[in-house]
């Protein structure tokens, strides 16, 4: 179907007010600025859920649930994107209208009027019939699965199967074989030069379930040597693998019963650890740990501990996975790592040496996330020079200043300046970290990031631009080539808005970002001002903000500065690099002096 413009979005979001929205359904309560009401996401005694007239954004301190007046009518009234709008609009006594649609509209229509003719989940329950009475029916895969000490019943548990060796072995299964198009948009068949043939062939098979219980792809692993180990359906309709993990389904109550989850590499981790009781285990797709898998996996329990391979590949999937959880950490949560010895994984070990022994080592030696990025940082640089020490504070900055949770960050902070040798207060200077101080008419003015938890500069930025959004068109962001998600979502923000300047407060601006990388981080940002008063005028606030980005300048220039000095290093040194190092400390010194 069309798309619905997003100028028109903006206009309802300006017609509608938060309050009168929310009050239908939940009624509230004035409080200060804002309005207050017990949770409708959760039960509770005492209110904590704040709706913001100004910001036109809610938000719950007890559950965390958050959004504008069009995600209130998603999650409250169960309606999708398009008819929490219509909704909202027909309130307003507005049309809505849609745009002409595009080419890639018209495709992808075409393509979801194929899918819902095709009963994809029905052809891959039958598939997995197939499957499973093909493993009935083949000793060598039954061989193989004993041989890896699995019993009928997590078999049958997990739904494995068999894939046959033939290159048309589905056949037996759909007699429309040539013709059925189910079969190549469900990712069990391929099409080439006008003849199809099965993706998977001679594997064992692990259906992949979704959290309603409906299968949604498969994973196959080779018996003998070949390659690769470990084949996975490609992403379909059905199937994102960075929304979904291996096992979730299964492991639900024993994840509820242990009061953790453990998060492993491959689909024989997950089986053979429930076969030998360690039932509350699931696996990435093979792919990095993902947010989202970060946030299923928060909702499913207040433990979770990623348990890799000891070698080089398993420590890259770790870091991966941390720099992913620190913008969601919170301090009720307990995110761990455990290293394997690098001759084991969880399968081998849990059949070498029991579920006991693995629960021991779990709790003995599982690290956790901030230790082991401290750990990983420090072993980067050497702590006995100075210039290590300034190595250290560079590397672990954009890191750690994403942390959110207002004793964890406080705690790694600590134990990063005694790693330092210097003052927590000395630290979160050089991180950008200010602290509350009195404002040009005498009264306590709070900082951008709030007397709950300090902001590294970027998120500051962030902040006001949410605050004051027609103040992007007047400002201008330093060059960098950080990539983290606070930078990257900065540079997003101030450009959408300098180019609409009709964005005039933050539920706007967030509706502009929803189904995009940046929607998680912003809407977050936003939910950590709701209860902060913004006690700047118009005059200290703009001050505030190019005091801000003078900041955020210099350390731009001290970034293509450090990068210079260690490549003058090197026996490639060139005239123009000399040329251009000496150039930048000249600016940043123009710089400093135009910031003091």
């Amino acid at each position: 179907m069309a798309r619905i413009p997003d100028s028109f979005i903006q206009d309802l979001l300006n017609r509608v007010d938060i309050v009168d929205v929310v009050d239908r359904y939940v009624p509230l309560k004035k409080g200060g600025a804002n309005y207050m009401a017990c949770c409708p996401f959760h039960n509770e005694k005492s209110p904590s859920f704040t709706v913001s007239p100004t910001k036109q954004f809610y938000h719950c301190f007890g559950c965390g649930a958050h959004g504008t007046a069009i995600t209130f009518m998603m999650e409250h009234a169960g309606l999708g994107f398009v008819d929490a709008v219509k909704e909202l609009a027909q309130g307003a006594g507005m049309q809505v209208p849609q745009e002409e649609p595009t080419v890639a509209d018209i495709k992808a229509a075409q393509q979801r009027a194929v899918v819902e003719s095709l009963d994809l989940p029905g052809v891959m329950r039958r598939t997995c019939e197939y499957y499973r009475e093909q493993l009935k029916r083949s000793p060598r895969a039954i061989q193989y699965l004993k041989k890896r000490g699995l019993s009928g019943e997590i078999a049958a548990r997990f739904g494995l199967g068999y894939a046959p060796e033939g290159w048309q072995a589905l056949e037996q299964a759909f007699h429309d074989y040539g013709a059925n198009p189910a079969l190549v948009e469900s990712g069990l068949v391929k099409e080439k030069d006008g003849r199809r043939y099965d993706v998977f062939r001679d594997r064992v098979m692990f259906p992949i379930v979704n959290q309603r219980g409906a299968i949604i792809g498969f994973g196959g692993r080779v018996l003998d040597g070949g390659e690769p180990k470990y084949l996975n359906s490609p992403e379909t309709v059905l199937f994102e693998k960075g929304r979904e993990l291996y096992g979730l389904y299964q492991a639900r109550q024993a994840i509820r019963d242990a009061g953790r989850v453990i998060v492993v590499e491959g689909y024989m981790d997950v089986v053979s650890l429930a076969q030998f009781g360690v039932g509350y285990a699931v696996a990435t797709l093979g792919t990095s740990t993902t947010p989202f898998h970060i946030q299923k996996l928060m909702r499913q329990s207040d433990r979770i501990v990623f348990c890799f391979d000891g070698d080089k590949a398993g420590r890259k999937a770790a870091w991966r996975a941390l720099e992913n959880a620190l913008p969601m950490l919170a301090d009720d949560k307990r995110l761990e790592f455990l290293f394997l010895p690098e001759t084991e994984d969880p399968d081998t070990y849990v059949r070498h040496f029991g579920k006991d022994a693995f629960e021991d080592l779990m709790e003995r030696d599982a690290l956790p996330l901030t230790a082991f990025m401290l750990r990983e940082l420090a072993s980067q640089v050497d702590l006995q020079s100075d210039e290590g020490r300034a190595r250290l504070v560079k590397l672990a900055q954009p890191l750690v200043t994403q942390i959110q949770a207002q004793a964890l960050s406080l705690m790694v902070r600590k134990r990063l300046a005694e790693l330092l040798g210097i003052e927590a207060d000395e630290l979160d200077r050089l991180f950008g970290i200010r602290v509350a101080r009195p404002s040009k008419r005498g009264k306590s003015a709070p900082a951008a990031g709030g007397k709950r938890q300090p902001l590294s500069r970027t998120r500051q930025i962030i902040q006001w631009l949410l605050r004051r959004p027609g103040w992007a068109q007047h400002i201008r962001l330093p060059a960098t080539t950080q990539e983290d998600p606070e930078t990257l979502a900065m540079i997003a923000l101030q450009r959408a808005l300098a180019a609409q300047p009709g964005m005039v407060h933050a539920a706007q601006v967030l509706e502009h970002f929803r189904d995009t990388e940046h929607e998680g981080l912003l809407r977050h940002v936003a939910a950590q001002a709701m209860d902060e008063k913004d006690a700047f005028s118009d005059d200290e606030a703009w001050s505030d903000l190019n005091g801000l980005l003078d900041q955020l300048t210099l350390g731009a220039f001290d970034e293509r500065i450090d990068w210079l000095r260690r490549r003058s290093q090197s026996a490639d040194f060139t005239l123009d690099e000399m040329k251009e190092l000496n150039q930048l400390l000249v600016e940043k010194d123009r710089a400093r002096q135009g910031a003091r």
